[in-house]
């Protein structure tokens, strides 16, 4: 056993108890025996006892009241009992403050390994978290010294590179990631913190698209570089399946608005052709005849609509998410332009019927209109507002612009007073009504004000949000 165990704070009373039992004794015993050899110097005993226990000044009157004791009990000459008495007090007082300082300095050791233990562990704990997060992470993270090679890769690192392949550790980062390797080589002993996309490449050769998060930093050993990689392909794909889906929709919107402009006017030429057809000299004519047939292929031309697609997904659409995304989007623009936005929307609204990318297209596209609208006015400023009516969400965009001269027009393609092409109320319109939707004009004394009708999502026959 440790011998400095014995003066633990536990046993604080039962030393000072046994140190005071100890001095009587040993006083006692002088007194009484007087022996020729005094046994005073068994004081150091009983001062070594308290000393853990007693401050420095206790500690020196108790040895100083030893040393006294130990002179008044003897039986040695007088003429020598001051140079006896300074003697004992400095011995017994220097022994007395050589143990005290002796344990409390082994106690601050002991308090200190304690905390250098308890700072160890949580760096364990903490390494082990952190460890945990990039073991588990769905990112792939990896380090990079100053070389170029990979230090550390987590399991995500090792699927997106090399797949049931050997371990990514000695590996050249050039192998997977070129612009990785570039960076670590030239961007000297300061540090850089950025983002790129560049083209990665997979051990078996197949090349993909990668977002990289990375910053380098100073250890020991030289310059490192921690990276987090993800692979874009995968939304790459579906955003571009997406942007080619939507093209084609609009597409056919634009096609259904050129048919029923080919419509009216082929309305307009059949009802000429009827009317010249009774005129016997031009029934044999070849021309007239081949005019006719002309007439009747620009018919079946113009007999398209757009009708919702059969195999068109319909999905429950989170529209505060989706408000929250056109915040992202289009407050910088009115901020640049010194416009207002007001946003009056409900914290919790219901799931609607719809199209995400579709919902995005339409809310843009009236946020748009509303800004040049605005661009001439003293008082610039959209309020975008939700409401909820019995099985319906409606979503009003109001601005404070110059207002609409000719609603009754509003949602016809090709119209001559528009900015653009004439299509984009029509179109958003059509885009509307493919999941049930609507969009409607409601006028206002000032400005103008659209509202977008969105149908509620329902999984119960009670009516309750899904």
């Amino acid at each position: 056993m440790d011998l400095f165990s014995i003066y633990s704070r536990n046993n604080r009373t039962t030393f000072l108890i046994a140190a005071a039992l100890l001095i009587v004794l040993l006083a006692t015993i002088d007194w009484l025996t007087k022996p020729y050899i005094s046994i005073g110097f068994l004081y150091l005993f009983p001062i070594m006892l308290i000393a853990a226990f007693l401050p420095r000044w206790q500690t020196t009157i108790v040895a100083l009241a030893c040393a006294v004791l130990q002179e008044v009990f003897s039986n040695l000459p007088s003429n020598e009992a001051i140079t006896r008495l300074v003697m004992a007090s400095a011995g017994f007082v220097g022994t007395g403050m050589f143990v005290s300082e002796l344990i409390r300095n082994r106690q601050i050791a002991l308090e200190h390994i304690e905390e250098v233990e308890a700072h160890n562990k949580f760096r364990q704990d903490a390494e082990e978290q952190l460890r945990i997060l990039v073991e588990s992470s769905p990112a792939a993270i990896v380090t990079i010294d100053a070389s170029g090679r990979i230090l550390l890769a987590n399991q995500a690192a090792q699927n997106l590179f090399a797949p049931g392949d050997s371990v990514l550790a000695g590996q050249s980062i050039a192998e997977f990631l070129p612009a990785l390797q570039s960076a670590v080589q030239t961007q000297g002993s300061r540090q850089f913190r950025t983002e790129l996309r560049c083209r990665g490449k997979r051990k078996n050769g197949e090349a993909f698209l990668a977002a990289v998060w990375f910053s380098t930093y100073a250890t020991g050993p030289g310059r490192r570089l921690a990276a987090i990689i993800v692979d874009l392909s995968e939304d790459l794909r579906d955003r571009e399946d997406l942007s080619l889906d939507y093209l084609l929709k609009n597409t056919k919107i634009l096609m259904g608005a050129v048919a029923h402009e080919i419509r009216n006017v082929c309305g307009a030429v059949l009802v000429v052709y009827k009317n010249l057809s009774g005129i016997l000299s031009l029934q044999d004519n070849e021309d007239f005849r081949a005019l006719g047939t002309l007439i009747e292929g620009l018919e079946k031309l113009s007999a398209m609509e757009l009708l919702p697609s059969r195999d068109q997904s319909l999905a429950s659409v989170e529209l505060t998410s989706l408000l929250d995304e056109l915040r992202v989007v289009i407050e910088p623009a009115y901020l640049e332009a010194g416009t207002g936005i007001v946003w009056s929307l409900q914290d919790d609204l219901p799931l609607v019927v719809g199209d995400r990318y579709g919902l995005q297209q339409v809310f843009l596209n009236l946020a748009r209109n509303s800004q040049r609208a605005m661009e001439s006015t003293e008082e610039r400023q959209l309020t975008i507002s939700s409401h909820l009516e019995s099985n319906s969400v409606v979503i009003r965009f109001e601005d404070t612009g110059v207002g609409i001269a000719s609603p009754d027009e509003l949602f016809m393609p090709f119209q001559r007073a528009a900015h653009t092409t004439g299509l984009g109320l029509y179109i958003s319109r059509a885009i509307l009504h493919s999941f049930g939707g609507e969009l409607r004009f409601e006028p206002r004394t000032s400005g103008c004000c659209f509202a977008v009708s969105l149908n509620r999502a329902f999984c119960k026959e009670d009516g309750t949000d899904e």
